[in-house]
């Protein structure tokens, strides 16, 4: 944090680092978002179909990757371990799938937040605030980088190594098989031949990044948008903060102008937070479903690779639990860090000396306090409230189905 250290003269008109905070705290969003076409740009010329057209790709190979799949599972396989095997592959493709079109519809108010967090660096002016917000900032996108680490190694030991650990064999009738990433149906075209294996092993990896890159992508924007607030907030706690404690007699009309700005604050702080659940709703709910399924499924292959003695599956599937663990753990941490900060308001108001100010200030702070006896939530679909709690019971259900389901393959 000492690098973004300053001193107060650098802050009489706004934040002149903003740039630099922007991109600091971004940086890694807008590289993965970008590549899907979600992360708004500003592009002139041909440039400006870049967007559209790194959507139309990315639902192109995720089709591609999941239409063969399910063909290949209803006429196809007829072993029940390995059609289970499919079907883990088979819900984390289609969930992909259905969190990119939920972020697609959502550009717009994407946008709409991308802008106010970077209006919000603009305008922040004290040092302490700057602070504050780094902090959170910090904490947004360290999470960011973990998410990708487990999330990405996961996938390239998956689309990689474990591939080659299958290696080719010869089937039943006499025929070279080339292992593939995903399953195709052979009745659309003969996969096992040159250059077709090779086109169809390259856009199953193509299909591979983009479903990781939307994992990373949503919870990355999820952490930004969610620490951005809780750092506005703590902005919001100190200048009330300040309002009382404050050294200089001032007279009423400074002070309601003051009061007046904190108010302010914290509406545009709620109406943001608003904005964030509207993006997040169809997101959060397919990946609290998808999770509950996919972490108990990727716990039964664990479980089922530990008794084969099979190393690189388990340690695939190892990385890949890890990776949806911590995914759902991150949107319901900052669910419930988000409650937490809004509410913590509500505490601070009273907390703070307020009975040295005004009558007309304290009946202020009491509709302050009634506004935090709601606090923003994440929720899933507006179903379900993201937090710590609701991850429990994720972990919960998870065990209960594995359960269930070992006891009905055995």
């Amino acid at each position: 944090m000492h690098l973004f250290a300053q001193d107060q003269t650098d802050y009489n008109a706004g934040n002149r680092n903003y740039k630099r905070d922007i991109v600091f705290v971004t940086k890694y969003s807008k590289w993965i978002l970008r590549s899907l076409g979600i992360w708004p740009s500003v592009l002139k010329g041909a440039a400006r179909f870049l967007p559209k057209i790194a959507i139309g790709i990315g639902n192109f190979v995720l089709l591609f990757a999941i239409i063969p799949c399910i063909l290949h599972i209803m006429f196809e396989e007829k072993d029940t371990i390995i059609r289970l095997k499919l079907c883990g592959l088979l819900s984390f493709c289609i969930s992909s799938l259905l969190k990119y079109w939920a972020l697609t519809a959502r550009k717009p108010k994407i946008q709409n937040c991308i802008e106010q967090v970077e209006t919000d660096w603009m305008q922040v002016e004290l040092p302490k605030d700057r602070e504050m917000m780094l902090k959170y900032g910090q904490v947004g996108r360290n999470l960011m980088i973990i998410c990708a680490a487990f999330m990405y190694s996961g996938g390239t030991i998956y689309h990689t190594i474990m591939q080659y650990a299958i290696g080719t064999f010869i089937d039943e009738h006499n025929q070279t098989i080339k292992p593939l990433v995903y399953p195709t149906y052979s009745v659309l075209f003969d996969v096992q031949t040159s250059p077709v294996y090779e086109i169809v092993y390259i856009v199953h990896c193509m299909c591979g990044y983009v479903m990781y890159s939307i994992t990373v992508g949503a919870c990355g924007l999820a952490a930004l948008f969610a620490t951005h607030a809780c750092g506005q907030i703590d902005i919001v706690v100190s200048h009330l903060n300040d309002l009382v404690d404050s050294k200089t007699v001032e007279t009423t009309t400074i002070l309601d102008t003051r009061f007046v700005a904190i108010i302010e604050h914290h509406l545009q702080i709620l109406r943001f937070t608003a904005k964030v659940e509207m993006i997040l709703r169809e997101v959060c709910f397919v990946e609290f479903v998808s999770s509950t399924f996919m972490i108990c499924l990727l716990e039964y292959y664990c479980i089922t690779d530990w008794e084969q003695s099979n190393t690189i599956g388990l340690t695939t599937y190892t990385m890949l639990l890890i990776s949806l663990t911590f995914n759902i753990f991150i949107l319901c941490y900052i669910g419930d860090l988000l409650m937490e900060k809004t509410s913590s308001v509500g505490m601070s108001c009273f907390m703070i000396n307020w009975y040295n100010l005004p009558s007309k200030t304290i009946q202020g702070l009491v509709l302050v306090i009634a506004m935090s006896g709601s606090p923003a939530k994440i929720t899933a679909g507006s179903i379900v409230d993201l937090s710590l709690a609701t991850f429990v019971n994720v972990l919960k259900t998870s065990l209960a189905y594995l359960s269930f389901l070992r006891t009905t393959i055995i």
